[in-house]
Parts: C-alpha cells; structure tokens; sequence
C-alpha cells in the first residue's frame, strides 16, 4: 500500500523559546527564566551526530554508526567516506532546519550526541564536534529554540545495542571504569562550556540506558552513575536543567526512589503503545511521590491518528514532549523525508554483500548529500498538524481527552478492547468480527490502522465525545465518518476545549476527518472493507 500525508505547506503558530535565563524546575512544573510555566513542545534532530541504521533504511550488519562508518568506507574508500561525513554534518542540519523547526511552532529541538564527535578514546575534546555544537546554539539563540543535550552514545555505549554506537555489542560504560571516567569527564566538560548559555534547555544524561536484560543486571550502577554525573556537573554548572532517563528504552523508572538534585526532571520514552493513562500511570505516580516534572523525551514513528492522540495524552497531564525526529531518509513519520537518490537500493542491498563499484556508490552518496538538506526534502505538514492537534487531516474515535467524564465524554457503557481506556464508560470495540492482534498499536510507518486494528466507539443517542484542537480547528470543516467511510448521524460543535461529536441517533465512530482527506480509508479500500 502506498500513500502520500504530505498536504500544502502550512503555518503553524509560533511559541519562541524565553531565553532569558535558566529553565529549571518548580515543583513538578518546568518553568523559564521569568517564571511561566511551560509546556514544551520540541523535536528530536537524530541522525545527525549519531547515525542510526533505520533512519537510512538500513538492515543487520549497517545499524549502528560504526557499521555504517565501515560500509561507507567499504563502499568508496576511507578517505572519501571521511569526505562524505564532514559534508554531512554540514548539510544534515543547517540554520534552514533550525529556522523551520520554529516556524513549524516547536520550542526546542533534543540534540543526540556521539561522545566520539566531541571526545577521543584519550578523553580529550574535539574541538571540531564542539563546533557544531557551538553553531547549532547560535542558530537556536537567533530562531529562539532551547537545545537538550542528550548523550545518545556513551563512551562504551550505555544500551549495549546499535542505537548507541558500543563497540561490542555491550554496555561497557558499566563495565569498564575507563568508559565511566571518560563519561564523567565528558559532562564536566560540557558543564564548563555552557554553564552560562540560557540556550540550553538542560542535560540529559544518558538516553535509554540499559535495556533488556541489563536493565536488572546494572541498576544500581546506573543510579550510582547518575549520583556521580550530577556531582561533577554541580561542581561546576549550579543553573541547568538535568534530566534522567530511566532503563529499558526509558520505561522502567524504578531506579527513582529519592531525588538526587533539586533542579531536575525525569524523562520517559513512549512508542508503539496504548494512548492512554493506564501507559503512563507509573510515571505520573513517580512525578506525584517525588515531586519531579516529567517529560517525554522522544517519541512518533507512527502514523496520523496515534499521533494525534499520543501528544494529547501527554499535554492531557500536563507533560512536555519532543518528536522524534525531524528528518529522515524515506520516511511518512517525520515532519521532513529525505527523497532518497537513484540508486539508493543499490546501497541498501550492498549491506547484504551485493557488489557495487565504487564510482557508482560514489555518485550515489554525493547525490544523497544533495538531497539531505531541507529545501530538497518532502514534506509531511500533516505530521506536524497531528502532534500540534492544529487542524489535524484525522482524529480517531478513540483519542477523545483525558479529562473524564462530563469533560470529554458523556457516555454509559463500558470499552471492550484489551488494555485501552479501560477506566472510562465509553464503549470502545474493534470495529470488525475479525481476528485482532494482541497490540494494535505496533509500529507503523504512516499507514492507517489496519482493519484488524481499527477501534471504533459506539455511541448511544444523546452521547458525546470531546476531542482536544487548537483554536484555528473549526467543527465545520469535519465529517464524523463510520468504519465503512460513510457519515454517522451526529454533529460537530466547537467548544471552549475543541470538537465535540454529539450523536443524534445510535451509531460507531470510526474517526473525525478534515474536509479532503483521504488519509484513513486507504486502508480499508485496499483491504475490502471499503
């Protein structure tokens, strides 16, 4: 199944970054330099200092940065492929993306970092990584974004896996007490260049550290490391921000027993899950027991209609988020697609062994660099619409607020989907008699919902369902659409806190369609329910 989300360019309001001051921490709320409370709203700019396999739709053997570092060198030779990485990271991100993301109305971009961009195996700085570092918060400081920094990649590597470039497949920053100096090292370092620069919104300092199996094996290390890292980094930055990420891709926060420093927030994760309380329950807990802010970190890689209602979830209860990420090679999800050049599969298979000269991968990579920058990239404005709920092209049926009932429902029955919304009396069901998985929500590259996927909610005459927009979203320009894409007998009216679908007669609401969109029965057509 192919389609398109890309819709004419748009405008989106703007929320510029306060930059006088710190953000810091008050009470479980983020604050700015002059005390207004914040709700972030940002994106991530991976791929850039810290290459992932499947941004570039690479397989096994061509995930991790150095897998792709070796195939490139492989492909054209180790001094051009030195060539093609310093073009890169001139192009990848320029001040272009970062005038766009604020355009785009985000307030902070997360910047992963590879530790070996800005320190060597002796743990010394590289002047060159810092740079790029140093150039970005200029561009940030002229558009008025805030920057995270986040250690993506440790010295050692902190997961084990290929999102942190480890160089054997291990957590060795727990391992090795080499690796754990030169992390220390790093933070204090970073400290010392920008305890005065209000552009950075904070540190974060490790991303999703520990997966898996080594989520139980070495999680005291981890919270003794954090102990450590925070320490060398008050010793020398008192202002910032620091955010901790808790284990196993940031989901487990049961190392967060006490609060290790006053300026501080936590930080989960959260894909291809249920949109719903019951997913973040244990992280609202830890904000309530400890008094911390929380925040979402990272986060999408879905399609339109989980989109939507995953960034309600969390602005629902009052937590900042951040987009993961702004571009990518090939992609529906994100907000910019890099158009991948002729030839490209060509790549993609020489990481299975498929032969290619090397002037051919040659002429490939150099047109890639031309097409990474912004103004050659396809656009996904749809993407932006669904996260921002600013005229959204769709809403589904199940991503009505979270302010429970007489706020964003009024309905008497009871839902009937495993693991979804299980506390509200709205009857939520499959839309189909057909057999379901046991996670709809599984990753999804910007398709529709399946029709083995897709829930509806069965309303009752007189019942209601309220979904969140912004102000600019107006009832007239929204159909209220069944499961076979015919319109259902109710209206559309807007109120105080955005659409409320109220139905005239009983009925099953598939989704809220803005006028023109296509986008949520291709699925059905292709799978003949339609």
């Amino acid at each position: 199944m192919t389609i398109t989300q890309t819709s004419p360019r748009r405008t989106f309001a703007r929320r510029p970054a306060v930059l006088d001051g710190f953000v810091r921490r008050e009470g479980t709320e983020l604050v700015d330099g002059t005390g207004n409370v914040l709700q972030l709203r940002g994106v991530g700019l991976g791929n850039w200092l810290l290459p992932e396999g499947y941004m570039w739709r690479f397989g096994p053997g061509a995930e991790s940065p150095r897998e792709i570092e070796a195939l490139f060198a492989r492909l054209i030779g180790a001094d051009a492929a030195e060539r093609f990485w310093r073009e890169f990271r001139e192009r990848f991100i320029t001040e272009q993306d970062i005038a766009e993301i604020a355009a785009a109305g985000f307030d902070h971009v997360r910047l992963p970092i590879n530790a070996r961009i800005i320190q060597d195996a002796s743990g010394t700085p590289i002047e060159a990584g810092y740079a790029l570092i140093d150039r970005l918060i200029e561009w940030c400081r002229t558009h008025r974004l805030w920057i995270l920094l986040d250690l993506h990649g440790a010295p050692g590597g902190q997961t084990g896996t290929n999102i942190d470039d480890s160089p054997n497949g291990k957590p060795e920053l727990f391992m090795v007490d080499e690796y754990r100096d030169r992390a220390i090292e790093l933070w204090r370092e970073i400290a010392r260049r920008y305890r005065d620069e209000p552009v950075v919104l904070g540190y974060d300092l490790l991303n999703e550290p520990i997966p898996n199996e080594w989520q139980h094996r070495y999680a005291d290390e981890l919270a003794d490391l954090y102990r450590d890292l925070t320490a060398a980094i008050r010793e020398i930055d008192p202002y910032h921000l620091i955010v901790y990420e808790g284990s196993h891709w940031a989901t487990n926060w049961s190392i967060f027993t006490e609060v290790w420093d006053e300026n501080s927030a936590l930080q989960f994760h959260k894909y291809w899950s249920p949109a719903d309380r019951a997913s973040i329950a244990a992280f609202l807990e830890t904000r309530d027991r400890l008094q911390l802010p929380i925040y979402m970190g990272e986060g999408g890689e879905h399609n339109l209609e989980w989109l939507y209602a995953a960034f309600r979830l969390y602005e629902g209860h009052g937590i900042g988020w951040n987009l993961w990420p702004w571009k990518k090679v090939d992609t529906r999800t994100s907000p910019a697609s890099v158009v991948p050049p002729t030839g490209w599969e060509d790549v993609i298979a020489s990481v299975g062994g498929t032969a290619l000269d090397r002037a051919t991968a040659q002429l490939i990579l150099d047109d890639l660099i031309e097409a990474i920058e912004i103004d050659r990239c396809k656009r996904h404005d749809d993407v932006l619409a669904a996260v921002f709920a600013d005229r959204p092209a769709v809403i589904p049926a199940w991503g009505y607020g979270f302010d429970g009932a007489g706020r964003s429902y009024e309905a008497d029955a009871s839902p009937d989907v495993p693991n979804l919304r299980l506390g509200d009396t709205v009857a939520l069901r499959y839309a189909f008699d057909i057999e379901h998985p046991s996670n709809p929500f599984e990753s999804h590259a910007g398709d529709p919902f399946r029709p083995d996927e897709l829930v509806v909610v069965d309303l009752a005459a007189g019942e209601w369902l309220e979904f969140v927009v912004e102000d600019g979203t107006d009832a007239v320009d929204y159909t209220p659409l069944s499961p076979d894409g015919k319109a259902v007998p109710a209206r559309i009216t807007r109120t105080d806190g955005g659409l409320r679908v109220i139905a005239a007669a009983p009925l099953r609401l598939a989704w809220l369609v803005l006028d023109g969109s296509k986008y949520p029965l291709v699925a059905l057509v292709d799978h003949g329910q339609a």
